[in-house]
Parts: C-alpha cells; structure tokens; sequence
C-alpha cells in the first residue's frame, strides 16, 4: 500500500484483554484501540514533509482515520493531523 498526499496508514494494537488489575475484559465491552504503528506514508503535501515515519508507534484520536481490510489484517489510513503524538 502506498498512500498520496499527507496520507498515513496505521496497524491498531490490539484491544486490551485485561486490566491492570486482571480482570478480563469482554468482547463487547472493549474499547477500540488508540495507539498503532505506522506502516506507510504519503510523500506529503505542498511540499511539507510528513512528520511520522514508517515503524514510529503513534497515538491517535478515537474516531480518527477510515478502516480498512487488507489481506486479512485491520488498518486505519488517516491523514497526519489526525496523529496526536508519537511515541
């Protein structure tokens, strides 16, 4: 996959089966995830180069990005200013 413009595609970590405190969380009860790794990234926009680089770990907001299945695995494809932080 490769992106255009100020495009990011990002890898979701997995929805938390525990608690810090060990307590298992149901299907139905998990929140969708916020944190993933970038997998690729667009060449930028009017010239900008993009921040984030493929491999960086990156938060994002809850409702950010567009889901995608590709070859049996979830991505998000968001743009950059959906990122809120590298990690």
């Amino acid at each position: 996959m490769k992106p255009i413009n100020d495009r990011v595609v990002v890898k979701p970590s997995p929805a938390e089966e525990k608690t810090k405190g060990g307590i298992i969380i149901l299907d139905t009860a998990k929140e969708k995830p916020q944190r993933g790794e970038v997998v690729a990234v667009g060449p930028g926009k009017d010239d900008k180069k993009l921040t984030v680089k493929k491999g960086d770990v990156v938060l994002y907001g809850k409702y950010a990005g567009q889901e995608l299945q590709y070859e049996g695995v979830d991505y998000l494809i968001m743009r950059e200013d959906d990122i809120l932080v590298i990690l």
